[in-house]
């Protein structure tokens, strides 16, 4: 606010008097708070230069430097502002090495002055600086100016800074953002004794109930620790003996690989107890480890799928935020997964499918078959890829689902089309694999529907005219699953054929299973002999007899009629 000027003619001088007066007072208020902003700045800048000069090399400079370098400062910070000029009050940074108490009690004073003024310097704004750096925001070059001060400085007292030693540079070295996991360790030196900081807990000194200083040096117990062990190991044998040679050869011999070799006499007793003892410990850790695999710290223990509630058998890659749950809700048309079954709720209050995408293929009874393609429909494929590895070990597709086709099996009940199964197969497969994955839900398991899959399959190789055979490695639960197929095909075509020669490649071209698993299958059944010169295949009536004893009970509801297939082979297959 500027000042009034009285002027010297005037004739009124009560109310004149009274508002110089106060235009003055406010006047000097103003210039006293500016002068204590300034002065409290300096004051914290000199105590920030005063404690990063105790941490390096103690240098002594004189009182002369430090007027100049304040004066300097408060110059440039001036520049911007309106007022009379304010000499700075002169504060020592530091006294020469002899008086140490003297320096700390003047640090102590500079605390103290600081401390006065609870409120954070603010630039010629008003606004708080938004760090704790107490350069002056008013003046673009203050921190070159700064350094130009304290060199021209430096240079005018003869000071020779060669005796200070340069220092270190640990960011080149070492990564300040780690630290040590032990609760309450500064990261601070090496159980080696040859580093200055560790960033783990094998290197750490507290870890290992040990101190910095015990680390530098061997203790007088490790000392003595060391040489009963260097006796230990003199005790041994310098060799073996031939009798003990020619026990561990037979031993080798005899069980190969299968048994670990014997170390009695090879190393001394110390050092073989101290073998056992490694290896007892890592089978425990690898036990744990395991344990924590197959249980899955971030698995899903149960899903809630329509009226079921299913235990899941291994991990699928779900969200971490979904798969840290332990238990999914999902719905049994679309397979959307949700968190909790007041969505699930909402979901099927909205939900307007009924059965899978795609186009029914086959219908008998309540039993309907889709086909699904995985370009067209690719989110619905996806979540049913997840769904499946919950059950399946060996699956590893989840996303890339383009290039296949998914057949749905399902059962129509007065709610919709539920899930049964499903096989994924190859759109062009240079192998003739009619079966990727297949996957029958827990809650149908052991009622036929695995077979059914199997053999609508084969149906749809038969309509390519086509030989056919799952994708290998199967799983342990597919694999028992095709052998009783095959089984049964066989056994089938056994009690239809009355001819006195078969032929294996007329048994493929009948029933579109691959040879080799026909021969498999009849060597695991018993059923082919090699005699004189030629391979013969034994009909083994009895198990003809059980495969019709079966059949008979089972009844033919849970099987594939070829009538019911409404299908043409797809294009480019």
């Amino acid at each position: 606010m500027p000042r009034r000027k009285r002027n010297a003619g005037s004739s009124s001088e009560g109310t004149e008097d009274s508002d110089f007066s106060a235009d003055h007072e406010h006047t000097d208020r103003i210039e006293t708070y500016g002068r204590t902003r300034r002065n409290t700045r300096l004051t914290r800048a000199s105590l920030r230069l005063s404690q990063s000069s105790q941490d390096s090399s103690p240098v002594q400079i004189s009182p002369a430097e430090v007027v100049t370098f304040s004066a300097r400062r408060v110059t440039r910070s001036r520049s911007l502002q309106q007022g009379p000029p304010v000499t700075p009050k002169k504060y020592p940074l530091r006294q020469s090495r002899s008086s140490g108490s003297d320096t700390e009690q003047h640090v102590e004073d500079l605390k103290r002055a600081a401390d006065q003024d609870e409120s954070p310097p603010r630039t010629p704004t008003g606004n708080a600086l938004s760090s704790e750096s107490d350069i002056d925001v008013s003046s673009p070059n203050a921190s070159h100016d700064e350094s130009l001060a304290k060199e021209l400085s430096l240079k005018d007292s003869g000071s020779d800074l060669s005796h200070r030693p340069k220092r270190r540079r640990f960011h080149e070295s070492y990564n300040f953002n780690m630290k040590c996991p032990t609760p309450g360790c500064n990261s601070l030196g090496h159980l080696t004794g040859k580093h200055e900081r560790h960033f783990s807990i094998s290197g750490c000194p507290l870890f290992h109930n040990l101190s910095v200083d015990e680390c530098k040096a061997p203790t007088e117990r490790q000392m003595r620790y060391k040489e009963k062990v260097t006796e230990m190991r003199k005790k041994r044998n310098s060799g073996l003996l031939k009798e003990q040679k020619d026990q561990y050869m037979d031993h080798r011999q005899s069980h190969g690989n299968n048994r670990e070799p014997l170390l009695e006499n090879i190393t001394s007793d110390y050092d073989l107890e101290l073998f056992r003892k490694a290896q007892a410990r890592a089978s425990e850790d690898l036990e744990k480890l395991q344990g924590q695999v197959a249980e899955g710290s971030n698995m899903i223990k149960t899903i809630v799928f329509g009226r079921y509630e299913l235990d899941t058998w291994y991990h699928s890659p779900y969200p971490e935020e979904y798969a840290r749950l332990g238990r999914l809700y999902m719905c049994e048309f679309c397979l959307k997964y949700m968190k909790s079954l007041t969505i699930l709720r909402r979901h099927m209050a909205k939900c307007v499918w009924k059965h899978p995408p795609g186009d029914e293929i086959y219908r008998k009874g309540n039993i309907s078959v889709f086909e699904v393609d995985g370009k067209k429909n690719k989110i619905y494929c996806q979540n049913l890829c997840l769904l499946a590895k919950l059950f399946l070990d060996h699956k590893t597709l989840y996303y890339d689902v383009e290039p296949f086709l998914f057949y749905v099996m399902t059962e129509a009940d007065n709610t919709g089309c539920h899930l049964v199964g499903y096989f994924s197969k190859e759109k062009n497969s240079f192998l003739n694999y009619n079966v990727s994955c297949i996957l029958t839900m827990p809650q149908y398991m052991r009622q036929g529907y695995g077979k059914m899959l199997i053999d609508f399959s084969y149906l749809l190789s038969k309509v390519e005219e086509k030989v056919g055979s799952p994708e290998r490695p199967l799983s342990d639960l597919g694999l028992i699953s095709y052998r009783s197929y095959w089984k049964e095909v066989l056994l089938r075509y056994l009690n239809q054929f009355q001819g006195k020669e078969i032929s294996i490649k007329e048994i493929s071209q009948e029933t579109a299973v691959n040879p080799v698993d026909i021969v498999s299958t009849l060597q695991s059944l018993q059923m082919l002999k090699y005699w004189k010169g030629k391979h013969l295949v034994l009909k083994r009536q009895d198990l003809i007899d059980d495969w019709k004893a079966k059949e008979t009970k089972r009844g033919s509801s849970k099987t594939i009629e070829p009538t019911a297939l409404k299908w043409t082979p797809p294009k480019g297959t």
